[in-house]
């Protein structure tokens, strides 16, 4: 539990600083932009996945080609959904990582990884909607970064923890399914 902890901690302060620089920079929202978002955000979730593995630089080195992928497919959904591209795009986020953590710790099965991604994305999910009035309700006078930070910080929270404590759990205990990850 600690590590989620953390991870939500540190995710947080990630993401409200690049509140901060979408704001002093003033820039308006472009794919080039949110791609760059996407992967530096994905750089930490996979630094945090890779710290609890024992792997930190594979993580933090796969971390950018979920967010570019998870960034993709936001930017292929928002013609037709708009902002609320965010949400498959953010489901698609925690099933790509926790893929990659069942990938680094090397014990788990795909089926179980898949499982515990798609907890992670709801419970997340649910959160990441809980907190989306820091973009669809923006504060008179600019944002409050204390508020985005204990927002991100509450969205990452449950991801982190259904990755985590189910991985502990669930994947470790016999008959789970064949670990495909072992032959890497």
């Amino acid at each position: 539990m600690l590590h989620a902890v953390i991870g939500a901690l540190a995710l947080g302060a990630v993401m409200t600083l690049g509140d901060y620089a979408w704001e002093a920079l003033r820039l308006r929202h472009r794919v080039g932009y949110g791609m760059a978002h996407g992967a530096l955000m994905c750089v930490c979730v996979g630094a945090v996945i890779g710290s609890r593995a024992g792997r930190v630089g594979l993580g933090t080195a796969a971390g950018p080609f979920v967010g570019v992928a998870a960034a993709g497919l936001f930017y292929m959904l928002a013609p037709a959904m708009r902002y609320s591209a965010m949400f498959p795009a953010w489901m698609f986020f925690w099933i790509c990582f926790a893929i990659l953590q069942a990938f680094l710790q090397r014990d788990g099965s795909l089926k179980g990884a898949a499982i515990r991604g798609i907890v992670a994305a709801i419970l997340s999910g649910l959160a990441f909607y809980a907190i989306s009035g820091i973009w669809t309700e923006p504060q008179p006078g600019g944002p409050n970064y204390v508020r985005n930070f204990l927002s991100w910080s509450f969205a990452f929270l449950p991801g982190f923890v259904a990755l985590f404590v189910a991985a502990r759990r669930g994947d470790r205990r016999r008959g789970e399914g064949e670990n495909v990850f072992s032959r890497t």
